[in-house]
């Protein structure tokens, strides 16, 4: 079966974000850990919590994607900035735990003209303070389309991380398929070319979750505009092979294109129509 969800709000709770994406045809879904532009988390409600693993257990949502805020940046060059990516971590880990077994996700952020080796140092330090062997949540890098002096633009920079964090049993990858295609990785015409690069340099076990985007830009823009699947430059055939794909079926996938509710209900019926059942 697809694993196929998307971004919900999480104003209302966990419930209802259970309840919301089956009501799309979904099985599982992101959602921002806090305001995605940074700010106080919602206090968790230990009865909303019980009444969604409930839910989960009893409908198939076996993992869910928690989100950190846009405003994390763990390699600027200002160290208040670094402390507030490394608090606001710390925080959303422990809250993760409620919901335990899951994934949280984040952008490593840009290094502002300190250069790469010092922002992937920096991103590792913080992850070596927050990152917990008691720990049931598995961390996420995500792949960045490269824009400015975005961390996470190629395969080895994110490897670079990886071999710098001590518990590195607790760290996995989201490829994000808007971000690959931009930074210079075909997935269009070379997808199997792309995860042997990735299956080199990193290793496709640590592979956790596919951002599933189609991209407003061509190949290798370093732009990061997301479009509906279908409607962007990678589209709908590229998509098919990926959900498809022998390495990449099994994982958890997560729409982030530009819809209201009813449009991701549309792309969600669409790629279920589209998965070959083994």
């Amino acid at each position: 079966m697809l694993k196929i969800g998307c971004h919900l709000s999480t104003s209302k709770g966990y419930e209802h974000m259970g309840k919301e994406i089956l009501s799309l045809g979904g099985n599982t879904f992101q959602f921002f850990t806090r305001n995605p532009r940074g700010g106080q988390a919602k206090a968790i409600v230990p009865k909303d919590v019980d009444a969604f693993l409930e839910l989960a257990k009893n409908n198939g949502i076996d993992v869910i994607l928690a989100h950190a805020p846009y405003t994390l940046n763990a390699c600027s060059a200002d160290e208040s900035t670094r402390n507030f990516a490394k608090e606001t971590m710390a925080d959303d880990l422990i809250r993760m735990e409620y919901t335990p077994g899951n994934l949280y996700n984040f952008h490593p952020g840009s290094h502002v003209k300190q250069g790469a080796e010092a922002g992937i140092k920096y991103i590792a330090d913080m992850l070596n303070e927050v990152i917990k062997p008691e720990q049931t949540t598995k961390v996420l890098l995500e792949t960045m389309a490269g824009k400015g002096t975005e961390i996470g633009r190629s395969f080895e920079e994110l490897r670079a991380i990886i071999d710098k964090v001590e518990l590195d049993s607790h760290i996995g990858v989201c490829l994000d398929t808007c971000h690959v295609y931009d930074a210079g990785y075909d997935i269009v015409n070379n997808l199997d070319g792309v995860l042997e690069e990735f299956d080199r340099v990193i290793g496709l076990e640590r592979l956790c979750a596919i951002h599933m985007n189609d991209s407003k830009n061509p190949f290798e823009s370093h732009k990061d505009r997301h479009e509906k699947i279908g409607e962007g430059s990678i589209g709908f055939d590229a998509m098919v092979r990926i959900i498809n794909h022998a390495k990449l079926r099994n994982l958890p996938f997560f729409l982030e294109t530009p819809n209201e509710p009813e449009g991701y209900a549309r792309e969600i019926a669409m790629l279920k129509s589209a998965y070959i059942e083994q």
